[in-house]
């Protein structure tokens, strides 16, 4: 299995005013991939579990398959990848049976590049997303899911885009969250805050 390339290429702005560019995400990334899923301060953020890292393969492997459901994408700024993120059908059970008549997706986003961290990237690339995902898709709702209590740079980046708290669920003993946070914006709370 390849990764499922698409043919969106996103662009827009931080609350600063410098551009950031989504790009469709392809088999030529897995440097960049490999990279940050690798680097034990960004798994800190990204991982629930204590992970050190991954090799090529299981990175392949999760990728692809979530490229099957999912537009994945490499976030650049001023043309350098910092991150990669996508738009995905929900794919967690208790969800979508919630919810089984609307569509439903979600956004996952990593910022791999540290030095990029705090600049409004993320929060830049979930409103990419989001717009996506309501104008382009035409989705119900998306979510923001399972995001650490302590990834507050997350939380604040889903806030700043109108997501609101869906739910929070605690996490067993010996993670590193004591607690998740699922955020959640639906398609009629867009209508009235989208730019």
């Amino acid at each position: 299995m390849q990764l499922k390339v698409h043919n969106y290429r996103l662009k827009g702005k931080t609350a600063s005013g410098e551009t950031v560019v989504l790009r469709p995400m392809t088999e030529s990334d897995w440097p960049l991939l490999v990279k940050w899923n690798n680097d034990p301060d960004v798994l800190y953020y990204s991982e629930a579990e204590e992970v050190q890292g991954w090799p090529l393969d299981t990175i392949q492997e999760i990728y692809r398959s979530v490229s099957q459901n999912a537009y994945c994408f490499i976030v650049e700024y001023h043309d350098t990848p910092v991150g990669e993120c996508w738009l995905q059908k929900m794919n967690l059970p208790d969800i979508a049976q919630a919810f089984p008549e609307l569509d439903t997706r979600r956004i996952d986003i990593m910022i791999g590049e540290k030095d990029y961290w705090g600049r409004g990237i993320g929060a830049a690339a979930i409103g990419l997303l989001t717009k996506l995902g309501f104008e382009d898709e035409k989705a119900d709702m998306i979510f923001g899911c399972s995001i650490a209590d302590y990834n507050e740079r997350s939380l604040r980046a889903f806030f700043k885009n109108g997501f609101e708290l869906y739910k929070t669920v605690n996490e067993p003993e010996g993670r590193k969250a004591k607690c998740s946070h699922y955020l959640v914006l639906k398609k009629e709370r867009y209508a009235e805050i989208k730019p």
